[in-house]
């Protein structure tokens, strides 16, 4: 579990995820997506393997 001051989108491409967003559990498959807001504690826990799509703003420098 993290936060960050960015707002953060997440498109599942493929497999399945169990996103924790504050105190609400999201389990997500291909073609779902969560968007999580900015301050909010999230984590989340691979439950089939596959490929996330993350975009945040404003952009994080450090992923460049």
């Amino acid at each position: 579990m993290h936060d960050h001051p960015h707002v953060q989108s997440t498109y599942v491409e493929a497999g399945c995820f169990t996103f924790t967003v504050g105190d609400v559990m999201h389990d997500l498959g291909q073609g779902d997506s969560v968007v999580i807001p900015s301050g909010v504690r999230h984590g989340c826990l691979c439950t089939e393997a596959g490929t996330l799509i993350d975009t945040f703003t404003p952009r994080r420098d450090n992923f460049l």
